[in-house]
């Protein structure tokens, strides 16, 4: 018995991850753990449930026995940062990471929107401060380390941009409706390693996305009239796509059997792109875009897509799913109506993806040339935020507790 015991402990340590920031392990919201929960509701197989207070669609992060999140209490305009233990659900510590006047948002955003990352030393937020974008480093016990504010930041919907981390570096996305930019922190001290400057004056919501492709790393994303790649290490642009339209949120995904890039979003027109990453300069006309889908239902303006195999699926913000062949562009099936919204981005584990809704169901479907939903589960209460993986668990952030599904 021992030493079934002690076997099934090594078989989760081999596969358990961390999930340290937006969309988990490789930001692309993919995880490689087994038996993860695919059946829940409010009254089973939900581990513990934890009254979270504020209002926040940022998010769960989780290292080892430690998960973080962010909300606002708007009350006392507080922008707070929370420590729960993942075994037991109850909260360690909280901090006030700034108390300022309540920016404008819109009404489908909140003021707590960018989820942290962290590295196992440090855990990082961002926040916005009226006009200037705040990114704050605290210790895991709770300790203010470093606090920097490395541009300004305006828009009438609101701020959101989650930290993402690469090497000795904390990158922030900084496209907003002024001088545009995407900067690199220095991870120990907040200081500015370098600072990149886009070319247009326009809101967006993307969190860079790094792979490494065709013998390099770049960081990729939509946003800010464009779709572009830039070297992390450096920000120098690799290569630069003009439009397809003006605004952009759900973050870039790679599928490598298909080895191509996908974008999908737009406003105000709508766009779904499988695209080459092997480009340099300015690629308008070189080809690069291997298909092309504008129909609107097909396509995802939040909620960030999945790659799954040989599939690319996602769900747009009226609660549509779809399923695509990588290489091809080809609808498997498409325009599927699942739910009246849908926000939360795409996970996926052991050739499941899991689509959660604003109404807080979330619908278990197999990739495949036909629609196959395993199972459909609810936590009881909305949920905007995307679930994180970890530990063998399901982490979901609704409207007013996290969820830790799966067993105690």
């Amino acid at each position: 018995m021992r030493f079934i015991l002690s076997l099934a402990i090594l078989t989760l340590s081999l596969t358990a991850e961390n999930w340290p920031g937006w969309r988990g392990p490789r930001g692309d919201g993919t995880s490689l753990e087994k038996n993860i929960p695919t059946i829940w509701s409010p009254t089973k197989n939900i581990a513990w449930k934890t009254p979270i207070p504020g209002k926040g669609h940022a998010s769960p992060v989780v290292w080892e026995d430690k998960i973080f999140l962010v909300t606002c209490d708007e009350a006392r305009q507080e922008r707070l940062l929370f420590c729960v233990d993942r075994v037991s659900g109850k909260i360690l510590w909280k901090q006030v990471v700034l108390q300022s006047p309540l920016e404008r948002v819109h009404r489908l955003n909140s003021r707590a929107s960018s989820t942290p990352a962290t590295d196992g030393e440090r855990v990082y937020v961002s926040f916005l401060d009226q006009k200037d974008m705040v990114v704050a480093a605290y210790s895991l016990d709770g300790k203010l380390l470093w606090r920097a504010r490395p541009g300004v930041f305006k828009s009438v919907h609101g701020y959101c941009s989650s930290p993402v981390i690469w090497k000795e570096k904390l990158i922030v996305n900084g496209d907003h409706d002024g001088p545009s930019y995407i900067v690199a922190l220095d991870r120990a001290n907040g200081n500015t390693l370098w600072k990149t400057m886009r070319q247009n004056r326009t809101r967006s919501y993307c969190v860079p996305t790094i792979f490494h492709l065709g013998g390099q790393p770049q960081m990729v994303l939509s946003g800010d009239r464009s779709v572009a790649s830039y070297n992390p290490d450096t920000g120098k642009n690799i290569w630069y796509l003009n439009g397809p339209t003006q605004q952009f949120v759900a973050s870039m995904v790679y599928n490598s059997a298909a080895d191509l890039l996908f974008m999908t979003g737009g406003f105000p027109q709508h766009h779904i792109i499988g695209l080459k990453h092997d480009g340099r300069g300015t690629i308008d006309d070189s080809g690069k875009i291997m298909w092309h889908h504008r129909t609107p239902n097909w396509v995802s303006y939040v909620p960030s897509p999945i790659s799954a195999g040989k599939y690319f699926l996602l769900v747009n913000d009226r609660g549509f799913a779809s399923c695509f062949d990588a290489r091809t562009g080809d609808a498997q099936w498409a325009g599927e109506k699942m739910s009246r919204g849908a926000h939360a981005s795409l996970v996926s584990a052991e050739g499941l993806v899991y689509f959660t809704f604003d109404d807080g169901t979330t619908r278990v479907i197999r990739p495949g040339k036909k629609l196959d939903i395993v199972a459909e589960n609810s936590v009881g209460e909305g949920v905007f935020a995307s679930p994180a993986i970890s530990q063998g668990n399901l982490f979901i952030k609704g409207d007013r507790h996290l969820f830790r599904i799966g067993k105690k």
